[in-house]
């Protein structure tokens, strides 16, 4: 083994030592989350110090289980430095059931799909320098020493770059959903919302952007994609407008809404998840379930669509009648039906590309929006909230003034 290998498999070493002690099942973002990054900050700093990691040649991508050569050992010295693989299996160049295990666990702390070959997103992550993961280490450290959310005993977090949910109750996960969030012309916010009522079988009604982004185009082709879609246009006191009679082409400013009825193809799915906010966006099923099976998975608007929201509504109205099988035979009556939670649940939208784990184990997730910047950090911290103002107290009343009688 080569001196430079031997300092990356002894960093490497530092790493695995620290995943050896599995915590607690603590969320990703919580009170621990910035003492946890700081860990990997400083291990990552050591990797940098010492060389960084070495690169993968692009032949990895055709390297399967058995493959031998050169190319699996520059894998293997890959997975070593970045600590998921022991330093103990660096020697030999046959692509074994370590090393398949080895890039399971990289993928799963990149986000990526654990099949245990390294494809394009896999190659693309490896090679990415150590002083990039740098950067969003500390671009998660900034935004957590500005953070302005109060970790309340149940929430609930959405973490925008890993596409992510996790319902928190009493500082453990207790909920895991995968997310589909705004794709980067369309971003998701970074905000701070109270979750205030699950909605069943839900009207869609359109955002005024997308009715002059998506709805109006597609009518401009296709005179019936109104009707296709089960939407409605509404006007002047929610009347009912015929698509036949709208001036399509020459359309700008719309004089209606669009709203789309209920029902399993409703853009919302069968279920959303209410949280008042002035960016107007909320967490909702979807009729697209096959999205979720995607590496990437920033295809909405900026709304998050989450995979089983079903059990994420039973566990916010935990407490209640509403148990899951009460939510289905609800659902399946196919009419609108709001539950307001007994007590509001604070939800957070966050922007985190680079954190450690309750795990130990180091997560990595693209800059989708490109805010792992000075500037961009600042826009993308929860800000504390602002005290809503007091209501000025008003001046004792005068008393009344004694009638002036008329002198004789």
């Amino acid at each position: 083994m080569s001196v430079r290998s031997s300092i990356l498999a002894a960093a490497a070493a530092l790493l695995l030592a620290s995943t050896a002690l599995v915590r607690a099942n603590e969320p990703s973002y919580g009170p621990n989350t910035y003492d946890r990054t700081l860990e990997a900050l400083i291990a990552h700093e050591d990797i940098a110090n010492r060389g960084g990691w070495p690169k993968v040649p692009a032949g990895a991508t055709a390297l399967k289980p058995d493959s031998q050569g050169p190319d699996v050992t520059a894998l293997k010295q890959r997975l070593v430095a970045g600590g998921d693989l022991a330093p103990e299996a660096v020697d030999g160049d046959v692509y074994d059931a370590a090393v398949t295990e080895a890039v399971k666990r990289f993928q799963r702390r990149h986000g990526l799909s654990d099949l245990g070959t390294v494809g394009r997103l896999t190659l693309k992550a490896m090679n990415t320098p150590v002083e990039a993961r740098l950067n969003q280490l500390t671009a998660t450290l900034e935004r957590l020493k500005g953070n302005g959310f109060n970790f309340a005993s149940r929430y609930v977090v959405v973490n925008i770059p890993g596409a992510s949910v996790e319902a928190v109750e009493n500082g453990t996960v207790r909920e895991r959903h995968l997310a589909i969030v705004g794709r980067p012309d369309r971003p998701s916010p970074v905000i701070q919302a109270n979750i205030t009522s699950v909605n069943l079988n839900p009207y869609w009604t359109v955002p005024m952007s997308i009715v002059k982004a998506d709805i109006i185009p597609h009518m401009r082709k296709d005179p019936g994609f109104i009707a296709k879609s089960n939407m409605k246009l509404l006007g002047a006191e929610n009347k009912e407008i015929d698509p036949a009679s709208v001036n399509w082409s020459g359309l700008t400013n719309p004089y209606f809404y669009v709203r789309q009825e209920p029902g399993p193809t409703n853009s919302l799915g069968q279920l959303k998840i209410d949280m008042p906010n002035s960016d107007a966006v909320y967490m909702h099923d979807t009729p697209k379930k096959s999205l979720f099976r995607n590496d990437v998975r920033f295809n909405s608007s900026g709304c998050a669509r989450i995979e089983g929201v079903r059990d994420l509504a039973a566990w916010l109205l935990e407490g209640s009648e509403w148990t899951r099988s009460a939510i289905e035979d609800e659902i399946a009556k196919g009419e609108r039906k709001n539950i307001a939670l007994k007590k509001p649940v604070p939800v957070a939208w966050v922007y985190l590309t680079g954190w450690q784990g309750a795990d130990g184990q180091v997560q990595f997730r693209d800059d989708i929006y490109g805010l792992d910047t000075p500037q961009g950090i600042v826009t993308s911290t929860i800000q504390p909230r602002k005290p809503k103002p007091k209501a000025a107290a008003l001046p004792p009343a005068r008393p009344a003034a004694a009638p002036v009688t008329a002198s004789n």
